[in-house]
């Protein structure tokens, strides 16, 4: 598979704060440059414009209603997607390999606490018609232990990062990859374990799409 090019696409990585998607996705970036694989890495919210407001009131330096945040979010992704500069849709139409720290499933479970998720799921529909994951990596671990990794690398939560609402979070992202199980693929993956091991499934997921490139 080394120094082989692969068919563009868009690897999600998903789950609560906390849950090490930083750490997996930084990983998977040393594995592909091992093997010589072209990527690109990026996250949401963006470093755009509309992503750097939303930065402002995840950390509390400014306010918005929730149905507010769920908007903006929506408009960061679609300017995400498709602006002329880097804009993700077209580099993944160009074959390039886009790995992405959060997706519209973040919408779907961080802002259906406060909105009904059909509505958060309808807003986001163009994202989803204009780009859609080759797959959602999903690390599933529990509110508790990801408040302790949280507290523990960076000594201060943001404005989704409480006990019971982490674990609404993860309730809604459990009811989302049920009410989309025949559209979206989602791949489990239990975060609790040492990040090595969980590297080794992560690999496994993603070269097993990049055989079926090099297969076809």
């Amino acid at each position: 598979m080394e120094n082989k090019k692969t068919a563009g696409k868009l690897i999600v990585f998903e789950g609560i704060d906390g849950s090490g998607k930083s750490t997996q996705i930084e990983l998977l970036c040393q594995t592909l440059k091992e093997r010589k694989i072209p990527f690109y890495v990026t996250m949401e919210p963006s470093e755009r414009p509309i992503g750097s407001m939303i930065r402002q009131i995840l950390t509390g330096k400014a306010h918005a209603d929730p149905k507010v945040i769920a908007a903006l979010f929506t408009a960061d992704r679609l300017d995400h997607l498709l602006n002329e500069v880097n804009g993700i849709a077209r580099m993944v139409e160009e074959g390039m390999l886009v790995l992405m720290d959060r997706y519209y499933f973040s919408s779907y479970a961080y802002q259906s606490v406060d909105a009904p998720m059909d509505w958060v799921i309808q807003a986001n529909a163009l994202s989803a018609q204009t780009l859609r994951p080759a797959v959602n990596i999903f690390l599933d671990v529990d509110a508790e232990d990801a408040l302790e990794r949280i507290t523990k690398n960076r000594g201060r939560t943001e404005l989704f990062e409480e006990k019971e609402r982490l674990i609404q979070v993860r309730e809604r992202y459990m009811e989302a990859f049920e009410k989309l199980k025949d559209a979206e693929r989602v791949e489990m993956v239990d975060g609790s374990r040492e990040k090595d091991e969980i590297a080794k499934d992560v690999w496994g997921i993603v070269s097993a799409l990049l055989d079926r490139d090099l297969k076809s």
